[in-house]
């Protein structure tokens, strides 16, 4: 997976992302990530990339120019095909595991972060192929917005993980919570692990995991069980359980 990112601040996606878990990914070229400083395609000598907004009102407004030529730059690199063009906005698309899953199917994926009052609609029409919002807030720029959304690709990609089937059964697995973890010791201020993580027994295990994301998702998330993956036991359950 190549991460390509468009910015005002390279230094800080770079120091965001070379630690961790993705930091040691980096390092053994199970990813790439390649920052491109926006300003560097200004030509002014100034390097000025923003402006007056056309028609008035507050803040400055990316130029088109700067934008447009940076990502120009970057898929000149990438011989494959146009690239996907993620911009952070909160007019986007709400992020989710399955829009992670989708991404992480990816070879490219170029990320464009914005600032001041956003950028020229004219570059973003003619570049960008999905917006992508974090939720309904304003930050001061795109890239801390860039980054969540790379660590949640980054971890779908085969041996970033130590073990590559924690990316699967974890929170939102089948639009399901995930369930309570524990460990060492049994016992913790007069609190005990459930007997049935001591039993050995993994079907019981694995049926009161599967009860317990149940649980947590009807408690914190019931928004999720709309489209939730449960068979007529797991059914059965969560409709006794509500009652």
């Amino acid at each position: 997976m190549n991460f390509h990112v468009l910015t005002l601040f390279p230094e800080m996606i770079e120091q965001g992302l070379n630690t961790s878990i993705i930091g040691r990914a980096l390092e053994k070229e199970l990813l790439t990530l390649q920052t491109v400083n926006i300003r560097d395609f200004a030509e002014n000598k100034h390097n000025r990339v923003d402006d007056y907004p056309y028609g008035g009102g507050a803040g400055m407004v990316m130029a088109p120019g700067p934008v447009y030529r940076a990502f120009q730059h970057v898929k000149d690199q990438i011989i494959s095909k146009k690239p996907r063009v993620i911009y952070l906005t909160p007019q986007g698309q709400v992020f989710n595991q399955n829009l992670a899953e989708e991404f992480a199917k990816e070879e490219d994926l170029v990320f464009l972060c914005g600032h001041y009052e956003g950028i020229d609609e004219r570059a973003l029409e003619l570049i960008v192929t999905d917006n992508v919002s974090l939720g309904d807030y304003v930050l001061t720029g795109g890239e801390l917005a860039a980054m969540v959304v790379i660590d949640a690709i980054s971890r779908l990609v085969p041996g970033v993980l130590n073990n590559d089937t924690s990316a699967e059964f974890e929170s939102f697995q089948d639009n399901l919570l995930e369930y309570p973890q524990y460990t060492r010791p049994e016992e913790f201020m007069g609190k005990k692990v459930p007997e049935v993580l001591l039993s050995g027994h993994h079907a019981k295990i694995d049926a009161w995991r599967r009860e317990q994301s149940i649980i947590r998702t009807v408690n914190q998330r019931p928004d999720l069980l709309e489209k939730a993956v449960l068979n007529k036991k797991e059914k059965k359950f969560l409709e006794e359980y509500r009652n």
